[in-house]
């Protein structure tokens, strides 16, 4: 019996913006996601990162937040405790959307780094509907991706020292949408790159 192909994945670029460290005691304010493209078989096929994307703005779940971490995002946390989403609507709207843009396929999460934004969104979506359409490790970091290509050390990467033709063309804003588009952007070049001559 040949072997059962497995699903292709659909890698979607997810940023999160929040007020502090982890979440919990700390919120997370806002959650943008944007499709960056499907691999299958036949390799990696980028997608607008434009055309497919996700945005929606949380009421903080506590009353504690760093200040330092609020202000990287210019969210008005005040503002988000009387008209944000409640963080069950949202994240049950966004599983809802992840499971529509990625029918036939294995949704992965990626983000440059992913870590802390993982953090957060699995932790949102257990605490607040229970399950996760990635699944408890179904995420992809941009970084390790590089070093791996690069021949580097992980802790020696920064988009600074990475070659031009990998950086992408929009801007870097913190606000998450964008910065979930530019990502997909950036997976898109990384996926394409041969990696560093050996």
């Amino acid at each position: 019996m040949a072997p059962t192909r497995p699903k292709p994945g659909l890698y979607i670029s997810v940023d999160i913006e929040a007020d502090g460290p982890i979440p919990g005691p700390y919120s997370m304010l806002s959650l943008g996601a944007a499709v960056a493209g499907r691999q299958d078989a036949d390799g990696f096929t980028p997608a607008d990162p434009e055309e497919l994307t996700f945005y929606r703005e949380l009421r903080p779940i506590s009353e504690e937040f760093v200040p330092e971490a609020l202000a990287v995002s210019g969210l008005d946390r005040a503002g988000l405790i009387e008209e944000g989403a409640e963080p069950a609507v949202a994240l049950a709207e966004f599983s809802a959307w992840v499971r529509d843009v990625s029918v036939g396929a294995q949704p992965v999460v990626c983000g440059y780094p992913v870590a802390y934004d993982w953090m957060f969104l699995y932790w949102y979506l257990i605490r607040f509907t229970g399950e996760s359409p990635f699944g408890h490790s179904g995420c992809l970091d941009m970084k390790t991706l590089y070093a791996t290509k690069a021949g580097v050390p992980l802790r020696a990467v920064a988009k600074r020292t990475m070659p031009r033709e990998l950086l992408p063309h929009r801007r870097h804003t913190h606000h998450a949408l964008d910065d979930a588009i530019e990502q997909a952007e950036l997976l898109a070049n990384l996926m394409a790159w041969e990696g560093a001559p050996t």
